[in-house]
């Protein structure tokens, strides 16, 4: 049975969890919202990210400040298509002999390793939740504690793309294969307030996204969308949640890492004027997550 918290209830026990969807290089636009929460004064009291939002959720349980997010601006702003999926003559012999999965993902751990300023989970200056998927069992597993850059690894790694990693006798992939935006797992870990940040997808596109990995991602962005909104409508009344405006219309690939900059501005400009606007003050399911065209 679930109790309706007063106000002053509320205002005496709130706890506030960032809570951040996966992607793939939408991501950028997190950045943005990260960037005007941070302006705004907001501190989370811990985060959880699955798949991109691990990524982004990881360094904001590091530095929630405007610095802290400015590094990760920067990180996003740096990094190529090729750092996080290097296709090279090594993944065409993979291909010919295995064909088991895609790419390694020691490019992407290498990348965290680089610049996360923890090496683990239980290091972060704020509790950071990493959400990964039993590749065997189907079943969510949430990472805690131990190494920061495989449990990231890990919550990226969409199958066929990435292999599943080894983890405390698991094998791990992509949290988005059970939940993209662990909305209910933040409130079952205490949240009372959940500030929820989308990454969006891309609603003005033309035509489908050509090649294996780019058609990937492109539905992951759609089941993103859609977890949100089914949560969302089934989230118990006594946790205030708000969701920060992903970007629409949107014609960026989850898969092109070219448009980071633009996102990132114009997400930054969005959120400002939707905390101005009194966004924390709404508990609304935003119309860009429900499925429409443009």
């Amino acid at each position: 049975m679930t109790e309706t918290m007063t106000s002053a209830d509320k205002g005496r026990a709130t706890k506030t969890a960032y809570v951040l969807a996966g992607g793939g290089s939408l991501g950028a636009v997190q950045v943005g919202m990260l960037k005007a929460l941070a302006a705004h004064g907001l501190r989370p009291d811990f985060v959880v990210g699955a798949s991109a939002g691990a990524i982004n959720g990881a360094y904001a349980a590091a530095r929630p400040d405007i610095e802290g997010i400015r590094e990760l601006d920067r990180l996003w702003t740096t990094t190529k298509r090729h750092d996080i999926f290097p296709f090279n003559a090594r993944t065409l012999r993979r291909l010919l002999i295995k064909r088991d999965f895609i790419l390694e993902t020691g490019a992407l751990q290498a990348l965290i390793e680089r610049n996360l300023p923890y090496r683990r989970l239980e290091d972060a200056p704020i509790p950071i939740h990493i959400v990964t998927t039993d590749f065997l069992s189907g079943e969510m597993v949430v990472l805690s504690k131990g190494p920061a850059a495989e449990a990231i690894v890990a919550s990226c790694a969409i199958p066929a793309a990435f292999p599943s990693l080894a983890i405390n006798g698991r094998y791990l992939a992509d949290g988005g294969l059970v939940s993209n935006t662990p909305i209910k797992l933040a409130r079952d870990l205490g949240a009372t307030r959940l500030i929820i940040l989308p990454t969006g997808h891309a609603c003005a596109l033309r035509l489908p996204p050509t090649g294996a990995i780019s058609s990937a991602l492109h539905g992951l962005t759609l089941l993103v969308a859609g977890q949100i909104v089914k949560e969302l409508e089934t989230l118990d009344s006594g946790c205030d949640h708000h969701v920060v405006p992903s970007l629409c219309p949107l014609g960026s690939s989850a898969y092109d890492f070219s448009h980071a900059r633009a996102l990132i501005d114009r997400a930054e400009l969005q959120t400002r004027e939707w905390l101005h606007n009194g966004g924390l003050d709404r508990c609304d399911i935003p119309d860009a997550l429900r499925p429409h065209r443009h």
